[in-house]
Parts: C-alpha cells; sequence; structure tokens
C-alpha cells in the first residue's frame, strides 16, 4: 500500500493520474461520475468521523444522532457508508456493490442529497480490481485536518472536472469554465459579505466556488454568502449539488434540473452578482412559446439565436446597483449571429 499523500503542489495531478487507470474504455461521462462520486464519498465520511470522534470523547450519547452532525452543517454518514466499511472491502468482488450501497444509505440519510450521489459503481463495464486501486488511493490520503482536506479535495474535484472538460472538448464547456477565467470576473467583480450570488446555468459551480474564495481571501467568512443557481443538464446539476457540499457552500439549486427559461427555479430572486457562462448562441430555445414572459422587459428575444434572451434573464434577477459578469462567446455580438424575430 502507498504512503500517506499530502497536500503537495502536483497532488490533484497524482490522483488524476492514478485514478486514470480505470478508464479504460468507459466512455469518459461515465468515468466522470466514477471518480468525482468516489471523491464526495470520501471527503463526506472523513468530516463525519473527525465529530463523530469528538462526540463520542465528549460523552453526551449523541455520536448517533443526525441533528448533532447537521448543526455543523456535516452530512451524517450512517455506517454502512463510512469509509471504513469501503475500503475494508476494496478488494472483494463486491466492491461496485458495497459503494453504490452506500450512496443510497447517505441519499437516505440527507434529503437534500436525494437523486444525486452516482451509483453505478457495480456496472460489468467496471474492473473491480482496478476499481478497489482506486479506492486504495483515496484511503490513503491524509485527512486529519478536515478544514484543510476540505479544500485539497475541493481542488483534486476541480481539477479532475478540468481534465473532464478538455478530454470531452467542446462538451466540456457545459460543464466547466476555466478558473482562470472564472477567477477574472471575480476578481473584477469583488463580492462582499452577505451578497446573493446567481448563475443561471451554473454548470459544476466553480463561479461559486471563487466567489467563497475571494470573500475568504479578504477576510470574510466564505459560509456567508447566499448562493443561487440553476442547471438543465441532470448529470452536470449533480456534479454542482457535490462541488458545494465539498466546499462546504450552503447553496440553492432547486429540487432538480431545470431549463432556465421555461422554469425559471428563483423567480422572485433579485440577485447581488451575477455570473454566466451561458450556451450563447442556442437556437431554437422556445421563443415561440415565451413571447408574453415578464422577463423581456427591451423586446422579444428573436427566436434563432438565445443571446438576448440570456442578458434580459440575467437583467431581470439583478438588484438594484447589481453587477452582471458573464463569459461572452465567439460571434455573441455580432449581428449576424442574430436569428430571425
Amino acid at each position: 500500500m502507498a504512503e500517506k499523500n499530502t497536500a503537495n503542489i502536483g497532488f490533484e495531478k497524482q490522483i488524476w493520474d492514478a485514478a486514470c487507470v480505470l478508464w479504460g474504455h468507459i466512455p469518459a461521462a461515465e468515468y466522470r461520475k466514477v471518480i468525482v462520486g468516489l471523491i464526495f464519498l470520501r471527503y463526506i465520511s472523513s468530516a463525519f468521523e473527525k465529530r463523530y470522534n469528538e462526540l463520542v470523547a465528549e460523552g453526551d450519547g449523541f455520536e448517533d444522532e443526525p441533528d448533532a452532525y447537521l448543526m455543523d452543517n456535516i452530512f451524517f454518514v450512517p455506517e454502512k457508508a463510512r469509509w471504513s466499511v469501503v475500503s475494508a472491502a476494496a478488494h472483494t468482488p463486491e466492491i461496485g456493490s458495497v459503494i453504490d450501497d452506500a450512496m443510497r444509505a447517505i441519499e437516505d440519510e440527507n434529503k437534500t442529497l436525494k437523486n444525486v450521489l452516482p451509483k453505478n459503481y457495480a456496472s460489468p463495464d467496471l474492473d473491480k480490481r482496478v476499481l478497489g486501486d482506486v479506492v486504495d488511493l483515496f484511503t490513503n490520503m491524509d485527512m486529519t485536518d478536515t478544514e484543510d482536506s476540505k479544500d485539497l479535495l475541493g481542488r483534486t474535484y476541480e481539477y479532475c472536472i478540468a481534465q473532464f472538460a478538455a478530454y470531452e472538448g467542446v462538451k466540456g464547456g457545459e460543464f466547466y469554465t476555466p478558473s482562470s477565467v472564472v477567477r477574472t470576473l471575480v476578481e473584477i467583480l469583488r463580492p462582499f459579505e452577505n451578497c446573493r450570488v446567481y448563475d443561471p446555468c451554473c454548470g459544476s459551480g466553480g463561479m461559486f466556488v471563487q466567489s467563497a474564495k475571494f470573500i475568504q481571501a479578504h477576510s470574510g467568512n466564505r459560509g456567508n454568502i447566499s448562493v443561487y443557481g440553476q442547471e438543465s443538464n441532470a448529470d452536470t446539476w449533480k456534479m454542482a449539488k457535490m462541488n458545494m457540499a465539498i466546499r462546504g457552500i450552503d447553496a440553492d439549486f432547486g429540487q432538480y434540473h431545470a431549463d432556465t427559461f421555461f422554469n425559471d427555479l428563483h423567480k422572485t430572486l433579485k440577485a447581488d452578482f451575477i455570473m454566466a457562462n451561458p450556451p450563447f448562441n442556442l437556437s431554437n430555445w422556445g421563443q415561440d412559446k415565451l413571447k408574453d414572459d415578464i422577463r423581456w422587459k427591451y423586446g422579444v428575444p428573436p427566436a434563432g439565436n438565445a443571446n438576448y434572451a440570456w442578458i434580459q434573464h440575467m437583467i431581470h434577477h439583478l438588484a438594484p446597483n447589481g453587477k452582471i459578469g458573464l463569459v461572452l462567446a465567439n460571434g455573441a455580438l455580432s449581428t449576424q449571429s442574430s436569428g430571425e424575430g
């Protein structure tokens, strides 16, 4: 078994390179679920175990009470889902089923995670011997300090998502915006404590992670930020939910994934900061069914291009004195790309 890893420079790449042994012939989108799910399971189990040991030491008998964890924004992990159980089964033929059962048990105990966690580890497409090796990799992570491990796993999560986006090419842009671009937006807008941040097409949630980091770096509390997002792709919505959970960010992404134009999940929201990388130049976005929508204050957007619709949607949700930062696609401001009305 390998020596314990710590948060040295390049650690994220080490995790990625080692985990890539599992890839084989699995499609990138499926492999993505496997890795990000394991990162999530490892973190919440570690955070739970640290709090569990604290409660045992206090001696009041609250270590098996879910509320004792929820009050500290820690997910309650039932016994069958704890990493010690998963790691013990790493090199058995049942490891895939053990992980799937762990995911189901966590969802049953934590309603905010219902139908969010991946449960594809028992798939015959996954080599269980190699899956066990990847479980060992996460077992050997040094998780002594939960706060540091939160950032460590958060960075690893983000790094892996970035790698998946690169491998998936154009489709990767649906769930990931390069962190350098996001940081630039955040540094320009400068979100502050107790503000409301909104992303109407949030992908895996990178805008919120960088906003929280910015506030923390400027002597604020990363928890003092109200996050609102929406995502139409089911798998990406789940990734965002897990990303926020690992980072300890309390976010409202709605109860389900939904199309922002047809089912605005935050109808009454007025946000202080709106940051987005919308799918600009989207054709057939549904204008014919939304011509009388309240959001089109400056005129009905053209049917053949969603650019003006996205911009007006954001303006509609902007608070007085609020700020918008967005990523423009090539040709987004060209008259040649604006469809017919």
